[in-house]
C-alpha cells in the first residue's frame, strides 16, 4: 500500500501545534498530548473522524478541493502552508524518478540584473538553486559563479558555509529556516525530483539545525522583508528585500536587495563596488569620531569576477 508520508507528517505536526484556545474550543481537562485531538480537528473541518484519521495516516486518498480548504481553515494555515497542503494532498505517486531538465535564465533577465546599479540581485530556481547572481550579489554574499555547478544552491550555502553564518549574524537561523521552508514547498510541487532528495539527504546528514527544521515541517513562500547583512569589509547593511516570480518561468524567482537612497547602506554598497573596481581607496579609521559608516571600516579591497551570467 502506498503511503503519503509528507501529508501524514504535515497534518500531524500542524494539529499538534494548534491549541484548543487558538481553534476557538474550550480547553477542557488536562491533555496528554499538545494540540487538538483528531476528533476535534475532524469536527472543525466537517469530515468524519475515520476519514481524517486515514488522511493523517497517509492512506492513498485524494481529498477534494473543498476538503483541503476546510482542513487548511481548521488548521489556521497561512498562504504558503495552504499551498503546501494542496500540493502534498493532491500528489500522485511517481512511476519513476526522472532527471530534471536544466533551468536557464532568460537573457533579458540577466541584462536587467546587471542594470540594477548597486542593487544586489539573484535568481533562485528549483530546490533553491542559484541560477544567476549579479556582480553586487556576488560581492555582498558569495561568488556563486565560482562554485561547482552542483553546489550553487542558496540553502546549501546557508547551512554549510561558515562565511554565510558570519554574514547573516543573529538572523542566520531565521533566514536559513525560511529557506528550508521554501525547499519543502518546492519538494511538494516536484515530488519526483532526485536532486531534491539528494540535497535533503546531504543536509540532513551534515546539519542538526536542518534536520530539526525539516522535521518541524516549516513551509515558507516568497518573503518581502528586511534583510540585515554583515559584510567583512563594509560592515552592517540593511535592505528591503523584494521577490518577483519571473513571467513565464514559475519556478524562477528574482530577489533584489534595495537600499534606502542616501542611507549608510547605499554608501556602503557604492564603496564595495568601488573597491572591487579599484576606483575607491580604503580609508583607515581615525580617532576623530566620524559616523560609524562604511568609510571608517573599509581596510581591504575585495574582488569579483567580471563575467556576466
Amino acid at each position: 500500500m502506498v503511503h503519503n508520508e509528507e501529508l501524514s507528517d504535515f497534518l500531524r505536526t500542524r494539529r499538534a501545534a494548534l491549541t484548543p484556545e487558538a481553534a476557538g474550543l474550550a480547553k477542557g481537562p488536562a491533555r496528554r498530548v499538545p494540540g487538538l485531538r483528531r476528533e476535534e480537528l475532524a469536527a472543525l473541518a466537517g469530515v468524519s473522524v475515520d476519514y481524517y484519521t486515514r488522511l493523517e495516516q497517509g492512506r492513498h486518498i485524494m481529498p477534494s478541493e473543498s476538503v483541503i480548504d476546510a482542513l487548511a481553515t481548521a488548521l489556521a494555515l497561512d498562504p504558503a502552508e495552504r499551498a503546501y497542503l494542496r500540493a502534498v494532498a493532491r500528489a500522485k505517486p511517481a512511476a519513476r524518478k526522472r532527471a530534471p531538465r536544466p533551468q536557464v535564465v532568460h537573457p533579458g533577465t540577466l541584462r536587467l540584473m546587471e542594470q540594477l546599479g548597486d542593487a544586489p540581485a539573484y535568481v533562485l530556481g528549483r530546490r533553491t538553486d542559484v541560477l544567476a547572481a549579479n556582480r553586487m550579489a556576488r560581492l555582498l554574499l558569495a561568488d556563486f559563479d565560482a562554485m561547482p555547478a552542483r553546489q550553487r544552491n542558496a540553502l546549501r550555502w546557508l547551512v554549510l558555509d561558515e562565511g554565510a553564518k558570519s554574514i547573516w549574524g543573529d538572523k542566520w537561523a531565521k533566514t536559513t529556516s525560511a529557506m528550508t521552508g521554501m525547499l519543502r514547498l518546492d519538494a511538494a510541487r516536484y515530488p519526483d525530483d532526485p536532486r531534491t532528495a539528494e540535497l535533503v539527504g546531504e543536509l540532513s546528514m551534515r546539519s542538526e539545525h536542518f534536520r530539526r527544521w525539516w522535521a518541524d515541517q516549516v513551509v515558507y513562500e516568497l518573503p518581502h522583508d528586511e534583510k540585515v547583512v554583515h559584510h567583512p569589509v563594509v560592515g552592517k547593511l540593511t535592505f528591503a528585500s523584494e521577490a518577483v516570480v519571473i513571467p513565464g518561468e514559475p519556478a524562477q524567482t528574482l530577489f533584489v536587495y534595495l537600499a534606502r537612497p542616501g542611507s549608510e547602506t547605499a554608501d556602503a554598497l557604492a564603496m564595495l563596488a568601488g573597491l572591487a573596481a579599484g576606483t575607491t581607496t580604503p580609508v583607515a579609521p581615525t580617532n576623530r569620531g566620524p559616523r560609524s559608516g562604511p568609510a571608517s571600516r573599509a581596510s581591504a579591497t575585495t574582488g569579483s569576477r567580471p563575467r556576466t551570467r
